[in-house]
């Protein structure tokens, strides 16, 4: 096809994403504001950050998997005027992510518990824990946003989100500056004032979705069809159809970051804060992606449920374009500029070097990660993410996590021999994902049903 066919696409497809990018790089600001404001105590109250951060953020993702069944069926629904059927999804939602997000605390706090037997020192450990505790409240307010968060992706509107996410981000940078270095009367907390700053921001976040809702009258309409009797397991079943496997993909690909993290604690503190920073920029990198994949995911699912075969190939394809051409540009920069980045968190001559190296790596996966991260979005609005769980594992657990080891420990490669780890993981990733959704496009042009 010629590039004026997908010109019109393109613009569909960003002006979905932009917003949906500012919000989710919003998320993974509030770790890099962490990251940057504690760093300047030094290495081991960022190291503290990294820790809790890396634990922590295995279960958030879980967590945001969780909430994204909502997008495809809400997206669906919506592209058949089916309103009723959406403010269902709606209030079966709530119910769902609020007991997980209670089920996800306890589960929290348990890991607490064990923090001290993690191969971290006990300097580490101490400024860990209060702050992972912090962070580990926070998952319950963030469940009941996510809910209105993705159910309004579903209808097409993703710049509510993005306000909100940045006012929210607004706050937690006022209280961090408040709260960890104990200005305008507030006591000097230190890493664990980081985790206070985030419980803040992240308790605003459903207070003001909500009131957006009740705020605007196309909106307010979905609580109408609320009732009592409209709370089903099948409608639960099937949330859980589509987020759990997206949760369990989400968390293994989350979990080879952070089971890394807390073997960089093993090598040393400086490779571990070095991990941080890249891991921090990878994140933001990232989260870009799964802006640019989120916008695909609704447009995907509008086709889809529309029975419009056309529409959902030239979204898909336009949605790979703006990716790639995204990761390439980012993965380049992030190599020109390995020295420089760092020095935006520390100024630690050690910890400034570990992760210019690391971030050789960081920018060498960007096309794989861009790939994966892309086909994961467009399968979500196909609704077929099973198999992407299965993909997880391989690619994530019985690649990257042992090729990382061996690198790193057996091989004698140190910190970068994990990052390698990462490179293998992605590029499988990518490779198993981008030919599952060529093989289900195949399938509907053949009329089949996926």
């Amino acid at each position: 096809m010629k590039l004026h066919t997908f010109l019109p696409v393109y613009r569909q497809n960003l002006t979905l994403a932009v917003p949906v990018i500012l919000s989710q790089v919003g998320q993974v600001i509030v770790q890099l504001v962490d990251n940057a404001m504690v760093g300047r105590l030094g290495a081991e109250p960022l190291a503290a950050v990294s820790f809790g951060g890396a634990l922590f953020m295995i279960f958030f993702m879980f967590a945001t998997g969780l909430t994204m069944g909502v997008t495809p069926l809400v997206g669906s629904s919506f592209a058949q005027r089916d309103h009723k059927r959406s403010s269902i999804c709606l209030q079966n939602s709530l119910l769902l992510y609020a007991v997980l997000g209670v089920l996800l605390f306890i589960s929290l706090r348990v890991v607490e518990c064990f923090m001290d037997r993690m191969g971290q020192s006990e300097a580490v450990v101490m400024l860990a824990r209060p702050y992972f505790r912090y962070l580990a409240w926070s998952i319950i307010p963030f469940m009941l946003f996510a809910a209105f968060k993705q159910f309004l992706e579903g209808v097409g509107n993703t710049k509510v989100a993005m306000v909100i996410v940045l006012t929210s981000n607004v706050v937690n940078i006022i209280f961090n500056y408040l709260l960890i270095y104990g200005h305008a009367g507030f006591p000097a907390m230190g890493a664990p004032g980081a985790g206070l700053s985030t419980l803040i921001s992240r308790i605003l976040m459903p207070i003001l979705i909500v009131a957006y809702f009740y705020w605007r009258d196309s909106l307010r309409r979905y609580f109408t069809f609320f009732r009592k009797d409209v709370f089903n397991l099948r409608m639960m079943k099937m949330l859980l159809g589509i987020g759990l496997p997206i949760s369990l993909q989400m968390s293994m690909e989350m979990s080879a970051f952070s089971l890394s993290s807390v073997m960089m604690g093993w090598i040393s503190p400086v490779a571990q804060a070095g991990h941080q920073i890249a891991l921090s920029i990878s994140s933001f990198t990232f989260m870009t992606l799964v802006g640019i994949a989120a916008a695909a995911t609704i447009r995907v699912s509008h086709a889809y449920g529309a029975g419009n075969l056309r529409e959902l190939g030239l979204s898909a394809t336009a949605s790979y374009h703006i990716g790639l051409l995204y990761s390439s540009v980012a993965g380049i920069l992030l190599i020109l500029l390995r020295h420089e980045i760092p020095l935006l968190f520390t100024s630690d001559k050690e910890v400034v070097d570990m992760a210019a190296t690391l971030l050789i790596c960081t920018g060498i996966y960007q096309i794989s990660d861009g790939l994966q991260t892309i086909s994961l979005g467009i399968l979500r609005g196909l609704q077929d993410v099973r198999i992407s769980m299965v993909y997880a594992f391989v690619s994530y657990i019985l690649l990257n996590l042992p090729v990382g080891y061996l690198c790193a420990f057996v091989l004698g490669m140190g910190a970068p021999g994990l990052w390698v780890g990462f490179i293998v993981g992605l590029s499988m990733a990518a490779v198993l994902l981008h030919t599952r959704y060529r093989r289900q496009y195949g399938r509907l042009q053949r009329g089949e049903r996926l």
